[in-house]
């Protein structure tokens, strides 16, 4: 039976041991009833390293540093790419996802005990 259910294209949570995966390598990034993001390396980047000015001068369609700031996160044991979040600077980082554990786990379950499901 897989204890492991898909969350995001990068993310799954393994149920047995209640820990945030990384989809790539399976490394343990943290626990399931934690912020995934808490377990990443994190990149602060200067948007103009994205967006370089297209023309010269103050209006150069770049966006501003001090006005939007990028955030990437990566997976420590791969380095894939697993969040972007797009702030403006001092604004702290989003807790976009938040599961609970104990009903997951609990669907999971239904649904492996059910016929043709995973436990069969």
């Amino acid at each position: 039976m897989s204890a492991r259910v898909r969350m995001t294209e990068y993310l799954e949570i393994d149920l047995e041991s209640e820990r945030w995966r990384c989809a790539v390598c399976e490394h343990a990034i943290g626990p399931a009833r934690e912020d995934y993001k808490r377990g990443l390396l994190l990149y602060d980047r200067d948007p103009r390293d994205i967006y370089p000015a297209r023309i010269d001068g103050e209006l150069s369609f770049a966006p501003d540093p001090r006005w939007c700031r990028i955030v990437e996160f990566y997976c420590p044991g791969c380095g894939t790419q697993v969040e972007t979040e797009y702030l403006p600077p001092g604004h702290p980082l989003t807790h976009d996802i938040e599961i609970d554990v104990d009903a997951l786990k609990a669907q999971h379950a239904a649904h492996a005990a059910e016929p043709g499901g995973e436990g069969e």
